[in-house]
């Protein structure tokens, strides 16, 4: 069973970096906003789910705490959004999308993937055998973000998260991301569809302006 302590979120948590350079009130109050929000969200808490729940609490307890010291709820959001998408890096994504393999890899390593780091409250509808070789698509048809923020009036969180794939997948080699709706900005899923180009962006194709 994976340790769902304050502490541990935080260090996996894409506010890792951040954490350690706030004030030591501002930590105290975050740990105890999460041990309540642990409690809350016990039905989440599982194995599967250990790395996304890292995010939503810490995310969570970062933006109501900064609130509370003082910050207005515009400052809190852009605090808290922008250090998550600092934390990413997609350079690793891009260069592997050079690799003649790369769709083929998608296809077998993100289905696997996923099949391990979700638990209770996702569904995914999978494509694999209807998609042609230079396609990959799939849908997110249930997800914790917008279970736990929607009831909580904070899907605005929940699209920052969402953002996160435009910063991992936007920038592909030869590769177009295509995402027109998620669950967190209103739609009835999260469609995910990569398209594999025979050039790379500019060079016969646009890129695709994803949400």
């Amino acid at each position: 069973m994976k340790n769902y302590a304050p502490e541990q979120l935080v260090k996996i948590s894409r506010y890792q970096n951040f954490f350690p350079t706030l004030p030591e009130d501002l930590k105290k109050d975050i740990y105890s906003r999460m041990n309540e929000l642990i409690e809350e969200e016990k039905y989440y808490c599982d194995k599967g789910n250990y790395e996304h729940m890292a995010q939503i609490l810490t995310s969570i307890s970062m933006y109501e705490c900064l609130q509370k010291h003082g910050k207005t709820e515009e400052e809190a959001y852009k605090i808290v959004s922008e250090e998550m998408w600092k934390f990413l890096d997609p350079s690793g994504m891009q260069k592997l999308s050079k690799k003649g393999f790369f769709m083929s890899l998608m296809k077998k390593v993100v289905p696997l993937g996923f099949s391990k780091k979700s638990g209770i409250g996702w569904k995914y509808t999978w494509h694999n055998d209807t998609d042609g070789k230079n396609e990959f698509h799939f849908e997110c048809n249930q997800c914790i973000y917008a279970q736990i923020l929607g009831k909580r009036n904070l899907l605005k969180l929940g699209a920052m998260c969402c953002h996160a794939d435009i910063i991992n997948y936007g920038e592909l080699h030869y590769t177009d991301f295509i995402r027109t709706k998620t669950l967190c900005q209103g739609g009835d899923f999260c469609d995910f569809l990569f398209v594999r180009h025979e050039t790379d962006a500019g060079d016969g194709w646009e890129r695709t302006k994803s949400i």
